[in-house]
């Protein structure tokens, strides 16, 4: 779950509560979906919360080919740098390898 965007302006204490009291119960902007690309052995994510040093973890099949590439998808932490990080996997022709991921 996504939580409540607050710019730098906002001056209404309700609005800044809100999202403060989302990202207390767990929800996070820093989360997102990506389907490994058919036909190649790595995928490009992009994420604006992603940066050097940024821990992504996935693992979250979201159908049943997601579920039997598990094995041999990962990402190695060269490969996370500022707005995005890169998922290494096998070649497949399946277009519907989904996955949940969240950067920490």
């Amino acid at each position: 779950m996504t939580t409540l965007y607050v710019s730098a302006a906002e001056r209404e204490p309700q609005k800044i509560v809100a999202a403060l009291r989302q990202v207390i119960e767990g929800r996070s902007n820093a989360t997102g979906a990506f389907t490994l690309t058919a036909s190649a052995t790595a995928t490009t994510v992009t994420h604006a919360s992603c940066a050097p040093g940024s821990v992504v973890t996935f693992g979250m099949p979201q159908t049943a080919n997601a579920a039997g590439a598990l094995a041999t998808t990962y990402i190695l932490a060269a490969d996370v740098i500022k707005g995005q990080f890169i998922v290494t996997h096998a070649s497949a022709t399946m277009t519907d390898r989904t996955f949940g991921y969240r950067i920490c």
